[in-house]
């Protein structure tokens, strides 16, 4: 089973959990969006939904389709959506599900139908799982996305950021480019860090998103130059 490539679409992981990945995937939505292309956000699998009148909800989620034009079926923008604020894997097992690939896919292709481009945010950082058996790797590799690596600005982002980027490549992956996120205000040694990943990422820099204290609402755009 694979998805149909009527849309340019990549992938966002990151170096870690909370690193602001859903923050730098709405940015890129609205960027390509500000140069007139149909952009879509999609969030394959998403654990910490709120029940609703219409299902299950995720706020990340929500954001991307919020930022969508056009704004699609929320059940394509985020066909796994999990009760729990755990892992995955774990948040499926509680609820008697089996994470696979097919809906994921399948959803994928219909939103592809629709736009442009399709912004794909991953789950945690690379090497977390989707569920037992199934890694992000594997969703990437049958979508053939290229990733775009989202680097939380702290302390130890460099080990992190080398260390992901060998990964991607270990496992087939492209990257295609990074953002540097400030998660930290007035982080020390931040200039240093930057020129760091600068010299050694294998792939450009896209941007650097401020800290920002309501970067949730903020519209962030402005701060990226995708290629």
């Amino acid at each position: 089973m694979t998805a149909p490539a009527t849309a340019r679409s990549l992938y966002v992981t990151g170096t870690d959990t909370g690193v602001g990945k859903t923050v730098a995937s709405v940015a890129l939505v609205r960027a390509w969006r500000a140069r007139g292309l149909r952009t879509i956000g999609m969030k394959p699998v998403a654990s910490g939904c709120e029940r609703t009148p219409e299902g299950w909800r995720n706020a990340d989620a929500l954001r991307l389709q919020a930022a969508s034009d056009p704004r699609p079926a929320y059940g394509d923008l985020n066909p796994w959506a999990l009760p729990a604020a755990t892992a995955p894997e774990f948040a499926a097992r509680e609820v008697g599900a089996t994470l696979t690939i097919g809906p994921i896919l399948d959803a994928h292709a219909r939103l592809a139908a629709q736009a442009d481009l399709v912004v794909v945010e991953g789950v945690g950082g690379w090497a977390a799982p989707i569920d037992d058996g199934l890694v992000q790797a594997d969703l990437v590799g049958a979508l053939s996305l290229p990733v775009v690596l989202v680097v939380g600005l702290r302390l130890g982002c460099l080990n992190h950021a080398a260390l992901t980027a060998r990964a991607i490549a270990a496992d087939g992956g492209r990257l295609s480019g990074w953002i540097a996120s400030e998660i930290e205000p007035d982080m020390p040694y931040r200039d240093d860090n930057l020129a760091w990943l600068q010299r050694h990422l294998p792939a450009p820099c896209w941007g650097v998103l401020p800290f920002r204290a309501d970067a949730d609402e903020a519209d962030l755009s402005g701060f990226l130059s995708p290629r």
